[in-house]
């Protein structure tokens, strides 16, 4: 899938884990279907930056948005967790990039995520909640972080991560995993089903 790609703005970002540099990229023209991050016309997404990231074997997030809980603070999913985890640890190596896409819901939007959740309160887990909506278990596209990745530079990733198909994803937009770094956090009463059922559905791997 050809996705235009443009960097739009940057600057410096202070944050609760260090001084990172926030680039903003905007696509263009549609590319194809989907809810988002398939390089629809005026979307918006980021990288957050620390160090020269050019070269080989960088510490690497590639992370789908989740308003639900890195915005209003939902216990249903560990997205947040994952996502302080992730700028913790370049924080703390000094050099990283996390890549920020607008994929809500693994690509089903904000709308159908919530469908979603009404269904696994009816006892379906996450999995088996997209497919009765008709959507497939991930419909997320990572076509558009390689894009990102191959701007700033970066060859090769240390992939934060416990999803294969990310892996597999970014291998097949041309963005090598020289390494996997598994990204486990803490489990909630919560969120402990829908975590048990990425590892037993979706093959997630520690």
């Amino acid at each position: 899938m050809s996705v235009s790609l443009l960097r739009y703005a940057e600057s410096r970002l202070p944050t609760a884990h260090a001084e990172f540099r926030v680039v903003v990229y905007r696509t263009g023209e549609p590319s194809g279907p989907g809810a988002s991050a398939l390089g629809g016309d005026r979307e918006e997404h980021v990288a957050m930056v620390m160090g020269d990231v050019s070269g080989d074997d960088v510490l690497t997030r590639v992370h789908s948005s989740c308003f639900t809980g890195e915005v209003m603070g939902s216990r249903r999913c560990d997205c947040r967790a994952q996502l302080d985890a992730a700028l913790e640890r370049i924080a703390r190596e000094g050099r990283g990039v996390l890549v920020y896409l607008v994929q809500e819901g693994r690509g089903i939007g904000l709308g159908n995520k919530i469908r979603a959740y009404a269904l696994q309160d009816q006892g379906h887990d996450t999995v088996d909640a997209n497919l009765q909506l008709g959507f497939d278990a991930d419909l997320r596209s990572y076509d558009l972080a390689a894009g990102i990745l191959r701007d700033l530079g970066v060859r090769s990733v240390r992939l934060m991560t416990n999803n294969p198909g990310k892996i597999a994803g970014l291998d097949k937009a041309g963005v090598r995993v020289s390494a996997h770094v598994p990204h486990w956090v803490e489990v909630t009463e919560e969120n402990a089903e829908y975590l048990e059922a990425k590892k037993t559905r979706m093959g997630h791997i520690r």
